[in-house]
């Protein structure tokens, strides 16, 4: 596999869903990978990176955007509220929004740096006690908070529970940000990408299949 084979598969997954051309954005996760393996991938000409960790992405992503202009950088892992500074001054988007807490940091960051990345708001589509995000039937209040702080989420997140079809998971997303008025739903990764964007993804998270498997985390 690799960015060749990944692109391919994405654009016959739009194709096969009857979506238009280039509809989906894909990201190719980073996070933890060599840099011989992240520049080989930005010489390609790709474009969407992703990130879990603000301090690897503080310690790379500048010299390499001002390398390669027109590059975004993605936080798609989970955001502490104490960094919500650094992640508005670094990323285009923040697909990781999951608490009142980091709601209010983000909007005076944005608010204090004059800096407005894109944001979904991350949904416990499994009502997971242990995992991050809204509970869906918490969204409407959730949506109605960001407005008052004038976030204005762009759309939704989720991550499917391991080892459980994906595919409930995305369709729920799907109709939440319909309810909702978002179009934006980050949904699907390596094993399901495919499946993500047959039901509505308009970007997905790739990483090992692109870059090749990480030697932590």
């Amino acid at each position: 596999m690799g960015l060749d084979d990944i692109t391919r598969r994405v654009s016959a997954a739009e194709i096969a869903a009857g979506r238009a051309p280039g509809s989906v954005t894909l990201i190719a996760v980073s996070k933890l990978q060599p840099p011989g393996r992240v520049e080989a991938v930005l010489a390609q000409g790709h474009a969407v990176y992703g990130e879990n960790y603000v301090q690897e992405a503080q310690a790379k992503w500048p010299a390499w955007s001002a390398a390669h202009p027109g590059v975004s950088v993605h936080m798609i892992g989970p955001l502490q509220s104490n960094k919500a500074r650094a992640a508005v001054a670094l990323f285009d988007a923040i697909h990781t929004l999951d608490r009142v807490t980091l709601a209010r940091k983000l909007a005076a960051q944005m608010a204090e740096q004059g800096r407005r990345p894109q944001v979904f708001v991350q949904v416990n589509t499994g009502d997971e006690p242990q995992k991050a995000g809204i509970l869906a039937d918490e969204l409407p209040g959730f949506l109605a908070l960001c407005a008052e702080l004038e976030l204005a989420p762009s759309g939704l997140m989720c991550i499917p529970p391991e080892g459980r079809d994906p595919v409930p998971h995305f369709r729920l997303l799907r109709r939440l940000a319909e309810t909702h008025g978002l179009s934006g739903l980050s949904m699907g990764m390596s094993a399901d990408f495919e499946a993500a964007i047959a039901e509505g993804a308009t970007h997905v998270r790739v990483g090992s299949a692109i870059f090749g498997a990480r030697a932590v985390g």
